[in-house]
Order: C-alpha cells, then structure tokens, then sequence
C-alpha cells in the first residue's frame, strides 16, 4: 500500500513538472526565443519521454532555429506513435500538424516527393485545413518543375554526348585523309629506293658482264696472236 501511494505521489509530481516546464517553454517561444524554449522542452521530456506535447513542441523550436533534421526527428518520434493518437480528436489533430511540419521539413531540403506525401498524409486526418492544402499544391508544382528539369538535364546530357561523338567521328575522318596521303607518301618515297636498289643491282651484273666479255676477248684475242705467232714460225 505504501509502495503505491509512493508510485502515485511520483507520479503526479512528475505530471506537475512535465507540464511546468512544457508551459515555461511555450512562454518562451511565443516570445520567439526558441533556443530557451529547447531547453525547456528537453526538462519536460527528461522527465517524460513520451510527452506528446513535449516532443511536438521540442520539434517546433528546432524547425524555427533551422535544426531541420533534428526537428524531423522529433516529428518522426510523433509519427512512431500514430495509433495511439489516431485514437482521440485531439490525437488525430495533433498527428495532423506532425505532418504538416514533417512537409515542411522536407519542402527546405527540396526532397518535394517527400513533402507530398506527408502533406496528403496531413490532409487525410485534417481535410479542412487549408494552409496544408495550399502547402501540397506548392510542393507538387515544385515536384514537376524538378522532374522536368532533370529531364531536360538528362536530354542535353545525351544532346553533349552524341554531339562529342559525332564531333569525334568527324575529327577520324579528317585525320584518315592524312593518314592515307602520309602512307602513300612513304610508299612512294620507299619505290624510288627499291628502283635504286634494282638499278645498281643491274648496273653491277653489267659491269660484271662487261668486264667477263672484256677478259675473254683478250683471251681469244691473246690466242688468236699465239697462232699467228706459230703460223709465222712455221713458214720459216
């Protein structure tokens, strides 16, 4: 019995400083200093964890100082608990504006597809809320004018690449021009060589053929005198 009355004396003195460090940091961010109002919050939730109000309110005071992840974070922890809210009125309000913070989030990184969703998400718990609404429109026209612009970046892409290619082919065929004239070139360089080279390869078997007629006839011409010698000799 005394263990109980403890739990509960705890408990409610946990309760009153949840909700007194909850009003302390509402205080503060009406009056737009959000860095107080963090810390105010973060009592609340050391003392209370799964304070709905506490996390959801922590989450605003980082969006509004541009901690935009960390703000996320806190609305995802929201998001985690959605069943439980879903069930009352107020729950399913509160999941609603979760939502919308959450679009708003991704709506600054420009991750629109992201945005969209969530704000339709917003939309189905609270379909009266009109700044949602005119949030979803925004981040749809944003969404299609990026898409459309990556597929105009995607089609120039491939515009540059086939006009390198094309450029590329063009510069081959002026160079196989050249290439063919400097081959023939060499080739005709290399054909006076050779004709040379068979030139004085004939010259070379003349003058040898020359000077083998040259020796026989001094051969036959050497003989023709020894006759004539002994002819002479014999008429004596």
């Amino acid at each position: 019995m005394m263990a109980l009355l403890m739990g509960g004396v705890v408990s409610v003195s946990a309760q009153k400083a949840e909700r007194k460090h909850v009003r302390e940091g509402n205080d503060l961010y009406k009056t737009e200093k959000y860095t107080e109002a963090e810390i105010a919050y973060r009592k609340a939730l050391d003392v209370n964890p799964r304070s709905v109000e506490g996390t959801y309110n922590l989450g605003n005071s980082l969006y509004k100082q541009q901690k935009f992840e960390d703000a996320a974070a806190q609305y995802q922890l929201l998001a985690g608990q959605e069943a439980k809210l879903k069930e009352t009125p107020e729950g399913r309000a509160r999941l609603a504006e979760v939502y919308h913070n959450v679009g708003n989030v991704c709506m600054q990184a420009k991750d629109y597809a992201k945005s969209v969703e969530a704000y339709k998400q917003s939309l189905r718990l609270n379909p009266k809320d009109d700044e949602t609404r005119y949030n979803l429109a925004l981040a749809q026209k944003l969404l299609n004018d990026q898409q459309q612009q990556q597929q105009d970046q995607n089609q120039q892409q491939n515009q540059d690449q086939q006009q390198n290619q094309d450029k590329q082919e063009q510069q081959q065929q002026q160079q196989q021009p050249q290439q063919d004239n400097q081959q023939n070139k060499t080739q005709e360089e290399q054909q006076p060589n050779e004709q040379m080279s068979q030139d004085n390869a004939q010259q070379m078997l003349d003058a040898f053929l020359q000077d083998e007629k040259d020796t026989q006839e001094k051969v036959k011409k050497a003989q023709q005198q020894k006759q004539q010698s002994r002819k002479t000799e014999k008429q004596w």
